[in-house]
């Protein structure tokens, strides 16, 4: 091989035979750099036609134009300008798709890599991060979500440590978190250390009980860990807080950079309202103002601070929106092609991966299972997706049964 072939073989990375002859750990440790996983839920379905996908001047387009971004090539929507300024950082997989139209078994596909099955229930992506990534002796859950309007999947079959820990409202103060009433701090290591008295001496040894322990553990942990000062907004810039969009939202992720920058490894921010029936046009515009500065400023934030070659960012809902327009000046569910973006650790910025015909009907390059999409996050993290939990009924279960890594982010 000529030294100009060997060159250009090594700027595309390993070939897909040159991967498919390494153990699946292996790979995954060669490429890893991410440590924490950031998702933005858009719950309810994003219309990819007009988010990530536009196609301007067909009957299916609607009436949003596309613009330039940083990445050469790379157009998005016109109501995504300051995203459109971070593109250079974030590539769009234009081409995912799945046969799972309904809401919540889109839902559990996106957030678990397997589709539902009536054998088991499948762990979250983001307590298998929290289980493989995280610490256990952390002040702060490992694994949290934030604004979320829908439950998604959690820990399963997997220790209750790995549960997402629910952040209702992000900038006020945790619920249940504080002493009840009249209990100070004596009184309640009294009460503590009386619980634990009991607790030794009931059904010691079994998994129920030591659930339970370290249940009571973890919280008791919480409650005084000096890391609460994460949720605490106000020490952030008033410049900042509102570069991120004072909405729910905007102030979700900007917790999220809080919780990620205090070690947190997963955490989940939803933006609902995206289940557009009908009015998709305004509702979808109303969604991509609050969508907009919360993400780019987080992609700005996290570049700043030195932190997003080491975050990985996840934009997707559960499924995209039908291209054809109904009656109701609305899209409905299409799981047939949907987008996903992606940005920081170990993902290549600037990158479309996949392309749609002239209408948004048909996959004409490169179609993405949902399961390579998932494939793609384990890779990031340098987390072995084959690797076995034996569940509540005995059953070995792997992190993921099928689905390759899409090598061209990588």
């Amino acid at each position: 091989m000529s030294k100009l072939n060997r060159r250009a073989f090594l700027r595309v990375g390993l070939g897909a035979s040159a991967a498919a002859s390494l153990p699946a750990f292996a790979t995954a440790q060669s490429v890893a750099k991410a440590k924490a996983l950031i998702v933005l839920f858009m719950e309810g379905g994003p219309s990819q036609m007009d988010t990530f996908d536009l196609k301007p001047g067909t009957d299916t387009g609607g009436p949003f134009k596309p613009i330039g971004t940083s990445a050469p090539g790379v157009r998005i929507s016109e109501h995504l300008p300051r995203l459109a300024r971070e593109m250079k950082d974030v590539s769009i997989i234009r081409s995912l798709t799945s046969t799972e139209g309904d809401h919540a078994r889109g839902q559990y596909l996106l957030h678990t890599g397997h589709k539902p099955e009536p054998a088991t229930t499948h762990p979250g992506i983001g307590s298998y991060v929290a289980r493989e990534l995280g610490s256990p002796n952390a002040g702060l859950p490992n694994c949290i979500t934030v604004a979320l309007k829908t439950r998604v999947p959690g820990e399963a079959f997997l220790k209750p440590e790995y549960a997402p820990y629910a952040v209702e409202q992000p900038g006020e103060p945790i619920r249940n978190i504080r002493y009840a009433m009249g209990v100070d701090v004596l009184r309640f290591n009294e009460r503590m250390d009386l619980l634990r008295t009991i607790e030794g001496e009931f059904a010691s040894g079994t998994p129920f009980a030591e659930g339970r322990r370290e249940s009571y553990r973890r919280a008791d942990q919480l409650m005084h860990t000096p890391e609460l000062r994460a949720f605490d907004l106000r020490e952030e810039e008033d410049a900042l807080r509102d570069s991120y969009g004072r909405t729910p939202f905007g102030q979700g992720c900007l917790l999220a950079r809080r919780l990620v920058e205090r070690g947190v490894k997963f955490i989940e921010v939803g933006l609902g309202g995206w289940d557009t029936h009908s009015n998709n046009f305004e509702g979808t515009e109303t969604l991509m103002d609050t969508l907009d500065p919360a993400f780019a400023t987080l992609v700005l934030d996290l570049r700043r601070r030195g932190l997003l070659e080491e975050t990985l960012i996840v934009w997707m809902g559960e499924f995209g929106r039908t291209p054809r327009i109904n009656p109701q000046n609305g899209r409905d569910h299409w799981p047939k092609n949907f987008c996903v973006a992606m940005a920081g650790g170990g993902i290549q910025g600037g990158r479309v991966v996949g392309a749609t015909d002239a209408h948004g009907m048909e996959i004409r390059q490169r179609p993405v299972p949902v399961e390579d999409y998932a494939a793609t996050i384990y890779q990031c993290l340098g987390i072995d997706a084959k690797k076995p939990t034996i569940n509540e009924m005995g059953r070995p279960i792997k992190i993921q049964n099928t689905g390759a890594p899409v090598r061209e982010l990588l």
